[in-house]
């Protein structure tokens, strides 16, 4: 198999070993981003088309110095939107709905019509800071940790934790993105046959952010399935993309407040919520499930003040925004894990149509 070349520019390297400084636990990657410049210099008005083979090999050689500069394709966007808090869910480098939500409440920010485009303007203001990928290497702990999901609730509750289950399943989300993109970042990989420890692997170079400000309230708007936090002054401090009840009746409106915030949180099973499942008729009884990035609740949950309610995480971020809930906002667990840190209890939950 064969292992793409190292970057050896000591920005790069700073990157890598973010995505690399925890192994058990999710890794961390703190990006100082200086202020954007506001004006661009002179380039074509539409971005331009990067495919990820020319991106893997602009990442992998020769690191210099790395100037701001304006991002020429939605890959580079969506990493840079993520940076600074503004989530497009699982980064796949297509411009779709939730990357364009993403865009508008960015450009809402910077005082720039939101209109969802990476426009000349916008392209002034949002600027790589630092390359759109890293290198990572599979250490001995990400490879000890996974373990086989059981395919039914009483399995999953005898479970030590419900880890990932596979290589491609740990990098996705340790990087945010899509298992289809870090596929085609990595052609030369065999993901048939498991990834082994010391495998390099090219990855987008986001991390988990440390947002500046402090939250005034939540704002949930249904019918864009976006979830905002937002400052006293109304500016939006982060944006995600959230999926919604499936049932009009299942979903709250008006205000609530949080009620508590838990980081790994175990799960209470209860039959009666999943009327739909066999299994849960014939258990009949309420089941603890362990804590875990596959835990239907996903790494984080936040309580709301109307019973049974709340916003957590998902095993499947990739399918955030786009599937339907039994009533709760799910969100991708990367921004699970960003917006616990940043509530408190008797944060208002604003809920519009």
């Amino acid at each position: 198999m064969r292992a793409f070349r190292r970057v050896t520019g000591p920005l790069l390297l700073s990157v890598a070993a973010g995505l690399l400084r925890e192994s058990a636990a999710e890794p961390v990657i703190e990006f100082k981003l200086p202020p954007a410049p506001v004006l661009a210099p002179a380039e074509p008005e539409a971005p331009s088309v990067e495919s990820p083979a020319e991106l893997v090999e602009r990442a992998a050689a020769p690191a210099k110095a790395y100037p701001p500069q304006p991002v020429t394709n939605w890959l580079e966007a969506q990493i840079e939107l993520a940076r600074r808090g503004f989530s497009s869910g699982a980064i796949d480098g297509v411009g779709g709905a939730q990357t364009a939500a993403a865009l508008k409440a960015f450009q809402e920010n910077e005082g720039l019509i939101p209109t969802g485009a990476l426009d000349k303007p916008t392209r002034a203001k949002l600027q790589l800071t630092a390359p759109a990928l890293a290198e990572t290497n599979l250490t001995p702990g990400d490879i000890a940790r996974l373990q086989p999901l059981s395919d039914t609730w009483l399995g999953k509750s005898m479970q030590t934790a419900l880890e990932f289950e596979t290589v491609l399943e740990l990098v996705a989300e340790r990087a945010h993105a899509s298992p289809a993109l870090i596929k085609r970042l990595n052609l030369a990989v065999d993901w048939e046959q498991p990834p082994v420890v010391g495998t390099v692997l090219m990855v987008p170079a986001v991390g988990r952010l440390e947002l500046k400000g402090e939250a005034a309230r939540l704002h949930v708007r249904l019918a864009e399935h976006v979830l905002q936090v937002r400052d006293a002054e109304d500016r939006v401090i982060a944006h995600f993309p959230v999926s919604i009840a499936k049932k009009v009746e299942k979903r709250p409106l008006g205000e609530l407040h949080v009620i508590a915030a838990i980081s790994k949180p175990d799960y209470t099973f209860d039959p009666e919520v999943f009327p739909e499942s066999e299994e849960a008729r014939e258990l009949g009884r309420k089941l603890i499930l362990p804590p875990g990035p596959n835990n239907p609740v996903g790494v984080a949950w936040i309580g709301l003040d109307r019973p049974g309610y709340g916003i957590h995480g998902t095993p499947k971020p990739e399918q955030v925004g786009r599937t339907e809930s039994h009533g709760c906002f799910r969100l991708a667990n990367w921004d699970a894990q960003t917006l616990v840190k940043l509530v408190w209890v008797g944060l208002p939950v604003v809920v519009d149509p």
